[in-house]
């Protein structure tokens, strides 16, 4: 195995404590805006028309077990890399320099454009949302998509301590106010409660189903590994970055399982009934109508706080691309510009300059030229989203894919070699089904968002050849021997 190069910088540690960390990845992995729009591609309301059905809490513990071990292969890997480049360190480890710069390009191009794809998503949510309950209408939709991203570039500039504490308030208050509803709707079905949604017998279509659905199950943890791209600005990285992707991954899934339950519980395990409240089931449920548990009031408080958790993915995005970028950069694989850092307040000051012209580029586009990437009755921010975000998830389910192949390899020595294989194994079917599971009978124009990923990724692996020639010091362990620009603080 490849040792870091002598003449590596060390990079400064700050203070980001275990809790700042664990708040990076779940800002990411946005779980109540997961689990209030996954649902029906979990029960089999997708495009493939396959899905678990009411045993769709079953499909979720069995994708958890799955990121289980990708969340090992992480942490055994953070133990040893301590910059902020995490996926494409770790890949660099396993599968080599230009193995692990194609690796990177392609990542971060994912990372970035699925933080463009909220953009959009999270301003059309808010004002379609006052015009509906309110009849309220304060600004445009882009008025509301320019006023997030102004917010959001003032946060992630002003430093990485005020960016994911924001995220951990944000999570907090949105994942407490949905558990004490997921608790009472569970509590309301009284021995309405069954086994049943984790028998594989009630799946809608079998094992197929169940396993169809748990390849839309890895899609609820996108994101959790995001705690190691701070590995430079934590007290103690070697403790607390394993740590935080560990308990991530287990929080996550609690509060997943217990949401897709209450969810299946609350409309009586009936198929039908979630099938028709698709388009948004915890909504129907935490409303006052027929189907509902709560009241006007309740809906509305579900509604702040799904636009709540997706700020701090819109947060958490943004500062893991940051990270990444400004890595890659240090290392030579992308214009020195980019690895700029404020002087102020230390935080990368080149890199958020790219996101931020790249989100308002994907604004201008759902704006100007709405009909473009434009789904059948959805609105223009969706189907930006839809299409963005496809190309984004893509590309980190194929990085996972990556580092799971190199692990056997990038951990040689350090842990148990049985072990390093079960968890790349499974990690590398999973991910594997899950890339495959993402475009099946995905529509156009969607489906082009798969297809310009292996484009990217193309071009990533031609320039990781070209540039790889002209920066031989460049390590195999990801860490250039360029010399610093002079790290983050908090």
């Amino acid at each position: 195995m490849s040792q870091p190069p002598a003449s590596a910088p060390e990079p400064r540690r700050h203070g980001l404590s275990l809790i700042d960390v664990v708040a990076q990845s779940v800002g990411f992995m946005g779980p109540v805006f997961s689990v209030s729009i996954l649902l029906p591609l979990l029960i089999g309301v997708n495009s493939a028309g396959r899905g678990a059905g009411v045993a769709a809490p079953l499909a979720v513990l069995l994708a958890t077990i799955g990121m289980l071990a990708l969340g090992w292969i992480v942490s055994a890997y953070a133990r040893r890399v301590k910059v902020a480049g995490s996926l494409y360190n770790y890949v660099t480890l396993g599968l080599g320099r230009r193995a692990g710069a194609a690796a990177g390009l392609m990542y971060y191009a994912g990372v970035l454009l699925l933080g463009a794809a909220i953009g959009p998503l999270v301003g059309g949510y808010l004002h379609d949302t006052l015009l509906a309950e309110f009849r309220i209408e304060p600004l445009p939709i882009w008025g509301w998509q320019l006023l997030l991203l102004a917010g959001l570039v003032a946060v992630v500039h002003v430093g990485v301590t005020f960016s994911v504490r924001t995220q951990l308030v944000l999570s907090l208050v949105s994942v407490g106010v949905l558990l004490v509803f997921f608790v009472y709707v569970i509590v309301a079905v009284g021995h309405g409660n069954s086994a049943k949604a984790f028998n594989p017998g009630t799946a809608h279509d079998g094992w197929n189903g169940i396993l169809f659905a748990v390849l839309y199950g890895v899609l609820l943890f996108t994101g959790f590994e995001t705690a190691a791209n701070l590995a430079e600005e934590a007290k103690d990285p070697h403790r607390h970055i394993p740590k935080a992707v560990f308990f991530s991954v287990l929080a996550a899934a609690v509060f997943f399982l217990i949401g897709t339950y209450a969810q299946v519980a609350g409309f009586h395990f009936d198929l039908s009934a979630m099938t028709q409240a698709a388009g948004a089931p915890l909504n129907r449920l935490a409303g006052g109508g027929a189907d509902g548990y709560g009241s006007t009031t309740w809906g509305r408080l579900v509604e702040l706080v799904i636009f709540l958790d997706m700020v701090a993915v819109y947060i958490g995005v943004a500062v893991s691309a940051t990270r990444g970028v400004l890595t890659m950069a240090r290392d030579g694989w992308l214009p020195r510009p980019l690895a700029s850092i404020n002087a102020r307040h230390g935080t990368p000051a080149g890199s958020m300059v790219l996101i931020g012209v790249v989100y308002l580029a994907v604004i201008a586009m759902s704006g100007f030229f709405p009909k473009l990437l434009a789904l059948p009755g959805a609105p223009a921010y969706l189907s930006v989203y839809s299409w963005f975000s496809t190309f984004g998830i893509f590309c980190l389910a194929a990085i996972y894919l990556m580092m799971a192949a190199g692990a056997p390899r990038g951990l040689r020595g350090q842990v148990s070699r049985p072990l390093v294989w079960l968890c790349c194994t499974v990690g590398a079917l999973l991910t594997a089904g899950s890339l495959v599971g993402s475009v099946y009978k995905l529509p156009a124009p969607t489906l082009y968002a798969a297809y310009a990923a292996l484009c990217w990724f193309a071009v990533a692996v031609v320039v990781a050849l070209v540039v790889g020639r002209r920066h031989p010091r460049i390590g195999d362990d990801g860490c250039s021997t360029l010399a610093d620009v002079g790290g983050m603080r908090s």
